[in-house]
């Protein structure tokens, strides 16, 4: 049986790769394969251009997305717009605060309870 391929959608820059490795370590004993891009992106990258272009290809690549976005990483809400734009399943596991008002966090829960909806989990 093939595995099922994930991206996990986490901050990087001024994070330690400890904040997401036991997630990962979780998704790869359930069975994932993870894209992590603290470690399967090369972070060296004066622009940043080849790093989002290597994260569009892992994410296509993905059966799912799962997101850790702590509302400051403009890397997560990139990769997010993508993930969102390819129709990928969401898997929560880390947003900020519930809001009353129109949110990114919102719009990603009900982003992964569509998801739920449809069958891609």
């Amino acid at each position: 049986m093939e595995r099922k391929r994930a991206y996990l959608i986490c901050p990087v820059r001024g994070h330690d790769m400890s904040e997401t490795a036991d997630l990962v370590r979780r998704l790869e004993d359930e069975g994932w394969e993870v894209h992590w891009p603290p470690r399967d992106t090369d972070q060296v990258d004066a622009t940043g251009y080849r790093i989002c272009r290597d994260n569009r290809a892992a994410i296509r690549a993905a059966d799912a997305v799962f997101v850790v976005w702590d509302g400051k990483s403009k890397g997560s809400l990139f990769d997010l717009g993508m993930a969102f734009a390819m129709e990928k399943p969401v898997r929560v596991v880390e947003l900020p605060p519930h809001t009353e008002a129109r949110s990114l966090q919102k719009m990603v829960r009900e982003w992964e309870r569509r998801s739920d909806e449809d069958g891609n989990r």
